[in-house]
């Protein structure tokens, strides 16, 4: 089953990659991130994909609720996570972001 779910989401993750950069090579560089969420969530929807805008996602600490934590830039199929950045260079803090799901 592991293979089953990893093929899918390598799938699922080149088409949204797919659709990101059909987005980017519409809109070109400069724009805030939410414009590119925007659209982004358009196009997704536009290829049949579902996805969820700026969704809260929960955290727990030692069992106990620590209020909503963050938001995620868009949740796709209720798989994958996608994190947009809008920036003139990339750090290597842009690179990984711990997820506590």
């Amino acid at each position: 089953m592991g293979d089953t779910i990893s093929g899918y989401v390598d799938e699922l993750s080149g088409r949204v990659v797919d659709a990101a950069f059909h987005v980017h090579q519409a809109l070109g560089p400069g724009l805030l991130e939410r414009v590119y969420e925007e659209c982004l969530s358009i196009e997704l929807w536009s290829r049949g994909l579902v996805c969820e805008r700026q969704k809260e996602v929960p955290v727990f600490y030692k069992g106990q609720s620590a209020g909503a934590g963050f938001r995620i830039d868009l949740l796709v199929e209720d798989a994958l996570i996608v994190e947009l950045k809008a920036v003139e260079v990339l750090l290597p803090l842009h690179e990984v972001q711990p997820t506590p799901i």
